[in-house]
Formats: structure tokens, sequence, C-alpha cells
């Protein structure tokens, strides 16, 4: 996508837009989910949706990788006890959808399985269907979590189930 086109895809997103995609029911259901699956697996999972990107952090050329690598930094998702923290990032205005694992899981998972649930979100997402994409992203990366940090009955919520709009 050239530079031109994704400055106006930026321009024309608005809350309004990210709203009618994610709204109240759905980020309750992402909620639900989080929570669901964290009663399975001793990860932590964060869910973070943007509208855009400003016009300095599009002048800059920031990619949805690196501001999902900021969001990830910025909501403390590396802050777990285990290093098994993964934030789910959404950029509705680039149509992409970023998972940041921690190197606790993400070294027993790699780029290429979290590359692809990335894709299987992002094909839900342009089919209109948020809610369940999105469900069925948290149900992919719980099924990793729970193969690698199974619960053990003494895992604790170190991170907030609800979806985070920025």
């Amino acid at each position: 996508m050239n530079w031109h086109t994704r400055f106006f895809r930026h321009v024309w997103m608005s809350p309004f837009i990210l709203r009618s995609r994610f709204p109240q029911v759905t980020l309750d259901a992402i909620e639900v989910s989080v929570n669901a699956s964290e009663k399975l697996h001793r990860g932590q999972l964060r869910f973070a949706i943007e509208a855009e990107l400003s016009t300095a952090q599009l002048w800059h050329g920031i990619t949805s990788r690196q501001r999902a690598l900021d969001v990830f930094s910025l909501l403390g998702v590396w802050d777990t006890e285990e290093n098994n923290g993964v934030l789910i990032y959404v950029l509705l205005a680039d149509r992409k959808v970023e998972i940041v694992a921690d190197r606790g899981i993400h070294r027993h998972v790699g780029d290429e399985r979290w590359k692809a649930i990335c894709r299987e979100i992002e094909l839900h997402y342009r089919k209109k269907d948020f809610a369940s994409g999105s469900i069925a992203g948290i149900a992919k990366i719980s099924a990793e979590l729970e193969h690698y940090f199974p619960a053990n009955g003494t895992q604790k919520n170190e991170q907030s189930d609800r979806p985070v709009v920025l």
C-alpha cells in the first residue's frame, strides 16, 4: 500500500467506525472470552484496538507491527511472572492484526504460528465478523498457552481482561 492510500485510510477512520465494528456487546464478549481462557492456562492475554495512527506516526512510517510493540510495552504485557503475556493488537485503518508475545511463550510458538492466527482473525474481520474473529483468535492463542503453560490451580490474573480501546 502506498503512503497516500495509507494516509487517507487513517484520516477517514474514526472512533465512530471503531465503535460500529467493536460495539460494547463485542467488547464485553472479548472480555468474557479472555477471562474464560485464562482459567485454562497460566498465560495472560490482552486485547487492544486502535482506529488510526496520528499524522506524526504516519509521517514517521510507523507500521502496525511497530505500534503493536509500543502498545505491548505501554500496557506492560511483558510484566508477567512467567513471561507469558500475549497482546492481540488491532489497527483498523490498516486492516491489520498483530500478535506480540513475551519471550516465555514466544520461544515455544514462534512467528509463523502467531502470523497464521493473525491472518485467521483478519479473514473474519474482512467478512465484518469482528466478534467471532476476535473470539476465535483468543481461542487459538489460549490453546497455545494451555499447551505450554497449563493451569495448575495457582494462576493469578496479572493483566486486565478488559479490551483496551486506544
